[in-house]
């Protein structure tokens, strides 16, 4: 195993780990954003009026993308699992 495979190795595991992050992330900084524009239109400083919406949208997210989520990985984990008799020279 040589350094340029090392570098591809961790790469793909930091795509992997930004794609699947990348939906709950999305969320929660839009209703972040909205939830902050209410606020300062409303003028109420709340900290539990930011952060119930946000549980509630990365529960919802968790819902739908958690199924894609879980295979993307385990896809990953299994690949990476089955290429190490391979990186053994």
């Amino acid at each position: 195993m040589d350094a340029q495979m090392v570098f591809t190795k961790g790469q793909e595991a930091l795509m992997i780990l930004l794609m699947v992050s990348m939906p709950i992330l999305l969320m929660v900084l839009v209703v972040g954003l909205v939830v902050s524009v209410i606020q300062a239109i409303t003028q109420i400083n709340e900290a539990s009026l930011s952060f119930v919406p946000k549980l509630l949208v990365v529960v919802g997210v968790m819902i739908f993308a958690g199924p894609w989520m879980l295979s993307t990985m385990v896809d990953y984990i299994r690949r990476t699992l089955e290429s190490i008799p391979s990186l053994i020279v």
